[in-house]
């Protein structure tokens, strides 16, 4: 015991010696430079973001065979229709920062998933949801800011019916060993409302209803916006390519 005291005495004591040795210079580093960008105000997209919804246009997105979308245009936001379909973005992304919000019906109808229910599918592939989960009871892994059917949120940081709320994302993208198999897991980072509710989640796979996740390889990917029959409302929706 007092040979390995001793032995780490000696570590420290020539690891203090050198660093008394260094100059401040040493351990500066001046190139390469972060790359200056402007910060959007209050939610607003940064100068090197992606606007992949501005509230003018659904130019930017199309039906999943590729066809004009059928969502409905109003005051600014773009709203499911019953029926009407999912929608993708025209862009297709990996990595990426994403921010976007959303809004349930002012008017409460049905209970548990029948409640403001949509999705939002990362590479048109993994749904972080979408629900009214103001006084809702559902099962925990398909509240809001779940990753479905896997990973419940650490918290409900849900606002009441008709009320705008944000989710910021930082998404990795997987990569792949085999046409079934990850080399990494994606893995997915959630601020609801600001507050912290997925922690580098890793994603076991597919989000499906029915079933254990997949894993099935694929590349880039869309921005996927469900439809899951309510009236639930996006606006305020930008990326940045990581």
């Amino acid at each position: 015991m007092k040979y390995l005291l001793a032995l780490t005495f000696c570590f420290y004591a020539s690891i203090s010696a050198i660093t008394q040795e260094m100059k401040p210079e040493e351990t500066k580093v001046w190139d390469p430079e972060p790359a200056v960008i402007t910060p959007g105000m209050n939610g607003s997209a940064p100068s090197d973001a992606i606007v992949l919804f501005d509230g003018k246009s659904l130019d930017g997105w199309v039906d999943k065979d590729g066809g004009p979308s059928k969502w409905k245009l109003e005051d600014g936001a773009m709203v499911a229709q019953k029926g009407a379909g999912d929608i993708i973005t025209k862009h297709k992304f990996e990595s990426a920062q994403i921010h976007i919000e959303w809004r349930t019906p002012a008017k409460v109808e049905g209970e548990s998933q029948g409640r403001g229910n949509s999705g939002i599918f990362l590479q048109g592939v993994y749904e972080l949801q979408v629900l009214d989960s103001y006084n809702n009871r559902t099962y925990s892994n398909g509240q809001a800011g779940s990753i479905y059917k896997q990973t419940m949120p650490l918290a409900n940081a849900s606002k009441g019916p008709g009320e705008w709320q944000t989710y910021d994302i930082i998404y990795h993208a997987p990569t792949f060993n085999s046409g079934h198999e990850y080399k990494t897991h994606p893995t997915i980072t959630v601020f609801h409302n600001g507050v912290l509710i997925q922690d580098h989640t890793k994603i076991q796979g597919t989000t499906p209803y029915i079933g254990p996740p997949k894993v099935n390889q694929h590349g880039k990917g869309p921005l996927k916006l469900q439809d899951h029959g309510n009236p639930t409302a996006f606006r305020n929706i930008w990326i940045r390519e990581l």
